[in-house]
């Protein structure tokens, strides 16, 4: 699925011009206003240029739609003129678990506010004790880096810190939330800023970021930019091991390996670092993200955030040409989505499709003009529901959806036992479940690459008070 870039830094544009980065990569002196207005989760809605329901910015479209799991536990967001005028946010993040859904809206709004706050209070401790980039003189917004790199290397660790100590503290809430159950649930995330030529990620889990480039033949290439953090790899299976985890794969599906607990086969899962998860976080899995900062050059054209739904089923390669030729850029998030879901039917006839979400970044902060007509269906403010039947959520990030379901990311210890038998009916309707008929399912109780196996210890577990 291509090659993978971790925490490589380019420092250098593709005329040659070196790059000088600025204190922490943006001007801190955040805008009075956005401090003001951002200081609770109930004040989201009102804040400009933030979109987190299918639509587009003006430089950005996002788009997610429901798979045949239950209710749709991907969340997204884009928030331009994060911080600063100039600097973009984004973010992706799966849910898992019973109240994965929940956890990955939560994780969603309250994240990038984390992560605000720990850059204000960084620069807070740089002004009371030096003068600095970032002390209000205007002279001083950009600083030529030294000549060994220092500078570069110290804007490095001060974002690698902001976003350890932002995940860190995300995690710490949902551990003590009144009304959150995290035991069981979780939520990957893969989030970055942008501002100017700089891309800085945090990221868990295996949701997955890539970027189109021109190589030096002007031939649009796929670049992987995140690792898929899974138990197969072999620095996280052995951490985990040495947690007193296991790591195993389960008979009816040796392609994924999963955690679970030393005592018990319990709870199965199929990532090896998520936020939540906490019967888990005493035997490996943890929230601590990879970091990569990035330095964008003039051949760079877009980025592509996406939860694994899509990455099941279509390769970096792929995912690049679909978006590349959408006829707008508007509706390349909406094109990718509906792209997959198509592979879904084709690949895995006999599984239930996963949720997909997508956020299309064009890095030349350009977003082409639509029809008024195509405007008024396919904004932020008039998709409330995305045309799958997902529930409405509101504008304070709250949700109005009915009694939560059980989720069909999770097997039960009864469908397991019925795996075998169910496989070969199917089989001997092969042609009927491949039909487009509203009422597709796929296999009732069988799922590719589930986030969670859930026995039923954990099924009739009920959310604490």
């Amino acid at each position: 699925m291509g090659g993978c870039v971790s925490t490589s830094n380019r420092s250098s544009r593709s005329n040659g011009e070196r790059v000088s980065p600025e204190c922490l990569g943006i001007r801190m002196r955040i805008r009075k206003t956005f401090s003001d207005h951002v200081t609770t989760l109930q004040h989201l809605s009102s804040i400009p240029n933030r979109i987190f329901k299918n639509g587009k910015s003006r430089t950005s479209c996002i788009f997610t739609q429901q798979g045949r799991k239950g209710i749709n536990q991907d969340a997204m967001v884009v928030w331009e003129d994060f911080m600063a005028e100039d600097v973009t946010f984004c973010g992706v993040f799966d849910g898992h678990g019973p109240h994965g859904h929940l956890v990955a809206r939560k994780v969603r709004d309250a994240l990038p506010l984390k992560l605000v706050s720990i850059l204000q209070s960084f620069d807070s401790k740089r002004n009371g004790s030096t003068a600095n980039c970032c002390s209000g003189n205007p002279k001083l917004d950009v600083m030529e880096p030294d000549k060994d790199g220092g500078m570069e290397d110290k804007v490095d660790y001060l974002w690698r810190e902001a976003f350890l100590k932002s995940y860190k503290a995300m995690d710490k809430e949902l551990r003590s939330h009144p009304n959150l159950d995290c035991f069981c649930s979780g939520s990957t995330a893969i989030t970055l800023v942008k501002q100017g030529s700089n891309l800085f990620m945090g990221y868990i889990g295996d949701s997955r970021a890539i970027m189109a480039s021109k190589d030096s033949n002007d031939s649009m290439v796929a670049v992987q930019l995140t690792v898929d953090l899974k138990p197969d790899l072999p620095k996280e299976a052995e951490r985990i091991k040495q947690c007193k985890g296991r790591v195993f794969a389960l008979q009816d599906e040796p392609e994924v390996q999963r955690v679970w607990l030393p005592f018990d086969d319990a709870p199965g899962l199929a990532m090896a670092r998520a936020f939540g998860d906490f019967c888990l976080k005493d035997y490996g899995v943890i929230s601590v993200p990879e970091f990569s900062h990035l330095v964008l050059t003039d051949r760079d054209k877009f980025i592509v955030l996406a939860s694994d739904g899509v990455w099941d089923v279509l390769t970096n390669e792929e995912v690049v040409e679909i978006v590349s030729s959408a006829p707008t850029r508007a509706s390349a998030a909406r094109i990718l989505v509906d792209s997959a879901a198509r592979e879904w039917k084709t690949k895995y006839p006999t599984s239930k499709m996963d949720d997909c979400a997508v956020v299309c970044l064009f890095l030349d902060g350009k977003m082409d003009s639509e029809s008024d007509n195509e405007d008024q269906c396919f904004s932020s403010a008039t998709l409330q529901s995305n045309h799958s039947g997902n529930a409405v959520e509101s504008d304070d990030g709250q949700n109005s959806e009915p009694s939560l379901q059980r989720n069909f990311t999770v097997r039960s210890a009864e469908e397991n036992d019925t795996y075998k038998r169910i496989v070969a009916e199917v089989e001997a309707n092969q042609e009927a479940v491949a039909t487009e008929d509203q009422n597709w399912l796929g296999l009732e109780g069988v799922t590719r690459v589930n986030s969670l196996v859930q026995l039923p210890r954990f099924s009739e577990e009920r959310p604490r008070p």
